[in-house]
Formats: C-alpha cells, sequence, structure tokens
C-alpha cells in the first residue's frame, strides 16, 4: 500500500513531496497493524504469527509503538495540506473502526471501502492545486480494498467464527469469501479499464480468477498481485499520457 501510493504520488506529479505521502501512509499502516496486534492480542493466543503472543514483543512496547506511529502521522500528514491530512485522518480513523469492532459486524468491509477509496484523494489533494480524484478511481480502490479483506480474512474464517467475530467474509464462509474476493477485485480493475479507457488494467482478471479457487494463502498473495497488476496498469497509462 504504502509503495503503491507512493508511486501514484509520482505519477501525479507530487515530485519531492511524494516522500511525505510515503513517510504519512507508512505511519498510519504502522498504527493502524499495531494497533490491531495489541488489541487482538488475547483474540490471537496460539498463533505463532503474532509477535505479542509469541512473547517476542511485549504488549506494551506494540502499544507505545502504535501510538508514535499514530503522532508521527499528524505531522506527516500535514505536510501534503490540511485537505490532504484530513482525507489521511479520516482513513486511519476507519481502519481504526474495523480494529475497535466493525471486524466481528456486518459492516466489516465498509472501513476497507472507504479507506481503500481516500487514497487517491490524500495524493490529489496535496498538489500544487488540489483537487478530488475522478469518481471511478476512487470507486477502483474501494473495490479493490474490498476484495482484499475478503481474500485476506480467509486463512482464519473458521478460527473467527468459533470466536464469533462474523464479518462479511466469516458469513460468506473460505469458498463464499474466496469467490466475492475475486468478484470485487475483477471489479475494481474493470474500473480502471473504464475509467482510464484502456483495456491494459484487465490483465489482473489473471489473479484475480486465481483467488477464487486458490487455498487462503495463495489466495491472498494473488490478491496482492491482483492490486499490483491493476496499479500498475493504471500507472503506465497515466505515465504515457502525461
Amino acid at each position: 500500500m504504502t509503495a503503491l501510493t507512493g508511486a501514484l504520488a509520482l505519477v501525479a506529479g507530487r515530485g519531492p513531496g511524494t516522500a511525505w505521502v510515503v513517510l504519512a501512509v507508512l505511519a498510519g499502516q504502522l498504527f493502524v497493524g499495531w494497533s490491531n496486534d495489541y488489541l487482538d492480542r488475547e483474540r490471537d493466543t496460539g498463533r505463532t504469527d503474532k509477535p505479542i503472543v509469541g512473547n517476542q514483543v511485549a504488549a506494551g512496547t506494540v502499544r507505545i509503538a502504535a501510538v508514535v506511529a499514530l503522532v508521527a502521522a499528524v505531522p506527516l500528514s500535514l505536510a501534503s495540506g490540511l485537505a490532504a491530512a484530513v482525507v489521511h485522518f479520516a482513513g486511519i480513523a476507519s481502519a481504526t473502526a474495523y480494529n475497535l469492532g466493525l471486524k466481528a459486524t456486518v459492516l466489516s468491509a465498509a472501513p476497507y471501502a472507504l479507506s481503500f477509496s481516500l487514497v487517491p484523494a490524500f495524493v490529489t489533494l496535496g498538489l500544487a492545486h488540489p483537487h478530488w480524484p475522478p469518481a471511478w478511481m476512487m470507486a477502483a480502490a474501494a473495490l479493490i480494498g474490498v476484495g482484499g479483506h475478503f481474500a485476506q480474512a480467509r486463512p482464519d474464517v473458521e478460527r473467527d467464527r468459533r470466536q464469533h467475530v462474523l464479518g462479511l467474509p466469516q458469513l460468506a464462509g473460505d469458498r463464499g469469501a474466496a469467490i466475492v474476493a475475486a468478484l470485487f477485485l475483477a471489479a475494481g480493475a474493470a474500473a480502471i479499464a473504464i475509467g482510464a479507457r484502456n483495456a491494459l488494467p484487465l490483465i489482473a482478471f489473471v489473479p484475480a480468477i486465481g483467488v477464487a479457487i486458490t487455498p487462503p494463502r495463495p489466495s491472498f498473495l494473488l490478491t496482492l498481485a491482483t492490486a499490483a497488476l491493476s496499479a500498475a496498469a493504471f500507472l503506465l497509462i497515466a505515465g504515457r499520457s502525461a
């Protein structure tokens, strides 16, 4: 996410200001990830991929690190201007709402849709002549974000169900979540192709199909590939037309 946002900022014309974009998004991502690990430390008991659960890192250390990342995100975001910063703060707040409980409800996809849709806005609102990005660009980002939500949740669907975390992926089940993820990811690529009036982003259909037919963990890697291909195709189109 951080790298793709940085690439988008470069193509959009942020120039040296791209560094502020990358650092702000990185700080926000670190806060969201670390705060999620801290909040879920008891629910994640038994998992070997969580440093807090495995006593590799103290819970208090992670909490402090998350706070530091959040504090750092404020000036780093403001370096892009007030309007862009407000949008970035809204994206962070949305992701935090997911961590605080929306993940266990039928609204679990909403934070992904909102936070991802605001990424291109954070970039364009920080330009010398601030403006909102095209609606299709925000819609494509939202669709890819929701697809990522369903794919990312797949490895833990059964565990989440046992713990009464019943977001949309858990309600859909593993196979249902896989199919929904693929559909949203493909829709995101299609939205970019339609908005950019170029069929190149449709190459992302290939890994998107793989999301629907592979096991959970390879499926998530294919989700990342789909998002990367969609973004790369759009950036290539934008670069050629610049």
